[in-house]
């Protein structure tokens, strides 16, 4: 009996579907879990996703992602990365792992919501598949950090961080589950699959893949490539959402979803992405900074992608182009100040050499947060380190879940409100604007200040909220990736000119 061409039953298996003959179809589809209120059932069979796979093809298409990430860290476990790497590249692998890995796990949850609740059955059919790419992507991120354990114990956090309160996790944790876990189907593929993944994941993924094969780390340049491979595909699930929403007269709800979807995405990469590119990654090998990047990946290529559907730009982008200049430069001074907080060693990025190339795509950066680092390197410089380290904790923004920065001297203020009797403080009037799109999704949510204040963390000084946060207990906390070296040319320096 001859074979049928797959484009002949293709598009048949993949649209299969029924008509409930015994509970209605609210009863099958609850609007709380599936969504897309308004648009009609037979609207649903249009679903186009336009990555289009089999089971055989996809099984063996991973088969030989696997094979090729596997066997190049096969080929090179004899490459002592870790002792002949720069430290700063060691610690962006830390800080990456245990912020990706497990919430790669989370993103299976996720995909599994669509093949149960989602309307569509194209998109319950490439929910499948997306289901198996994260599956795959939580395990092969927990199982390459694992040969490091035993060399650094900050290494654990791959599998430990998202079970911890430490500060960057409630943030992540604040984050993932606002837009994968709590929405219904098609607004967590808007959030998730389209804002999230489409244009960010490309920034962590594609962007670090080229700075680790430029810092000789051929085997996670590898892991990442044939992570983003994946990602690229099943990205595209929220796309064909979009379209069915706006030919159905709902494109204020599409803006709303992109807009909110986008600036949660962003604050959070500043950190995952936006720090590491610019301070961490070796001077020697460093391409774009975070800021070109995101001019290439985000303001051209996914703004593209959302004017194509005949959406707008978010109402908030000049204060995102602006913020694109600082942000980030904020959140590192702010992490490394409270390095003790952190689970990897933090680059300061702040040589001489590193400052000519900062101010260089940054202009103006020497005269607004250089200020502050000159106060920070005349404290290390005259044997002061413990000034270098603040005794409190920094106000948090109740939507990010992040420190409140700005630019010294311009930026850096408080923006809060007064809802149901409690004060809540948000880092730009953006965050705040998606609070009250939504106080009842945000406000019952406790940050790390509030259970400070509120008592949950005993002793009440530094040392309780590091023992809260998992630190001494995991691990120790975070100290200078190069062991404070870079200091010594302002030291020479300083020696010179006396």
């Amino acid at each position: 009996m001859a074979l049928l061409e797959r484009d002949a039953w293709y598009d048949l298996a993949r649209t299969t579907e029924w008509t409930p003959s015994y509970i209605s179809q609210n009863e099958l589809f609850p609007p709380e879990m599936s969504g897309g209120e308004g648009i009609p059932d037979d609207a649903w069979a249009t679903y186009d996703e336009p990555y289009k796979v089999s089971y055989r093809e996809y099984v063996d298409v991973q088969r030989q992602k696997d094979a090729g990430a596997y066997s190049v860290k096969a080929a090179l476990e004899r490459v002592d990365l870790y002792n002949t790497a720069d430290p700063g590249w060691i610690n962006i692998l830390k800080e990456h792992y245990a912020a990706v890995a497990l919430v790669e796990y989370g993103a299976a949850f996720q995909e599994s919501r669509f093949v149960r609740w989602s309307k569509a059955p194209g998109m319950r059919n490439m929910a499948t598949f997306g289901m198996l790419d994260e599956i795959r992507h939580g395990q092969i991120q927990l199982y390459f950090p694992h040969e490091y354990i035993n060399k650094d114990r900050q290494f654990d956090w791959s599998h430990q961080t998202m079970f911890t309160n430490n500060w960057v996790a409630l943030g992540a944790r604040h984050f993932f589950d606002d837009v994968m876990m709590t929405r219904d189907a098609v607004a967590t593929s808007i959030f998730a699959n389209f804002a999230f993944e489409t244009g960010f994941t490309n920034l962590q993924f594609i962007g670090l893949s080229g700075d680790a094969a430029n810092a000789g780390d051929f085997t996670f340049s590898k892991l990442i490539q044939s992570i983003q491979s994946d990602e690229a595909r099943h990205a595209q699930l929220g796309t064909p959402l979009l379209q069915m929403l706006i030919e159905h007269g709902q494109k204020d709800k599409a803006q709303n979803y992109i807009d909110i979807a986008f600036w949660r995405s962003y604050r959070l990469f500043t950190i995952l992405s936006g720090i590491p590119m610019d301070y961490y990654v070796p001077l020697d090998v460093r391409e774009s900074s975070f800021k070109e990047f995101m001019e290439e990946w985000i303001v051209t290529q996914f703004i593209k992608s959302i004017e194509d559907l005949g959406l707008s730009k978010p109402w908030y982008w000049d204060v995102f182009l602006r913020d694109l200049d600082e942000h980030h430069h904020g959140q590192q001074l702010g992490t490394y100040s409270w390095r003790p907080t952190l689970w990897w060693n933090p680059a300061a990025g702040v040589s001489p050499e590193e400052r000519d190339w900062l101010e260089e795509k940054y202009p103006g950066w020497n005269d607004t947060f250089g200020k502050v680092w000159d106060v920070m390197i005349d404290n290390f410089v005259n044997g002061r380190p413990e000034k270098t380290v603040p005794g409190t904790l920094p106000m948090i923004c109740n939507v990010s879940q992040l420190p409140i920065v700005g630019t010294p001297g311009r930026t850096l203020r408080d923006i809060s409100i007064v809802h149901e009797g409690r004060k809540f403080h948000f880092a730009s009037d953006v965050d705040k604007w998606i609070f009250e799109q939504d106080p009842e999704r945000y406000k019952r949510h406790e940050n790390l200040i509030d259970r400070f204040l509120g008592g949950q963390i005993q002793p009440p000084d530094l040392g309780g909220v590091l023992e809260y946060m998992g630190l001494g207990v995991i691990s120790a906390g975070g100290d200078d990736a190069h062991g404070y070296a870079w200091v010594d040319k302002y030291r020479g320096k300083l020696q010179t000119a006396s």
